[in-house]
């Protein structure tokens, strides 16, 4: 029946042979590993560690680039996006009425607040629900 060493066990006894504090036969026989199978571990762990460390740099390296390209990208679109706004809310507020942009107000719409909907049309959100009484109106005008 074969034995099989979990990792942390096998990292323990190479840490060990690379310290070189004894040799590989004193750590084989206190382990009751192989000599031979000790000499593989150590050279596969060198070998991974030369393997970690490149691709773990590059890996990081590469995955920061596709960041900041993709923050280049949203920053770049967020310019766009804000010019285009300044453009519509400037051109919209001259060429339209005061009632025209009322009408365009959507109370309904659960996507866009009515806050930002008077911003953007550049009303006073106040007169948005502002309706005049005609009642008061009579009522004052039949006193006199």
């Amino acid at each position: 029946m074969r034995k099989s060493y979990t990792g942390k066990f096998k990292a323990t006894v190479v840490l060990e042979i690379l310290k070189e504090e004894k040799t590989i036969s004193e750590i084989a026989s206190q382990h009751e590993v192989h000599p031979n199978q000790l000499s593989k571990w150590r050279k596969e762990a060198i070998n991974g560690f030369a393997n970690v460390l490149e691709d773990g740099r590059r890996k990081g390296d590469k995955e920061k680039e596709a960041l900041e390209k993709k923050n280049q990208e949203l920053y770049t679109e967020i310019g766009k996006l804000t010019t285009q706004l300044n453009w519509l809310k400037k051109n919209l507020e001259s060429s339209w009425s005061r009632d025209e942009r009322l009408n365009l107000i959507e109370f309904q719409n659960q996507k866009l607040s009515i806050i930002t909907q008077a911003t953007l049309l550049s009303l006073n959100r106040t007169s948005l629900y502002y309706r005049p009484s005609t009642t008061i109106a009579k009522t004052t005008f039949q006193q006199f």
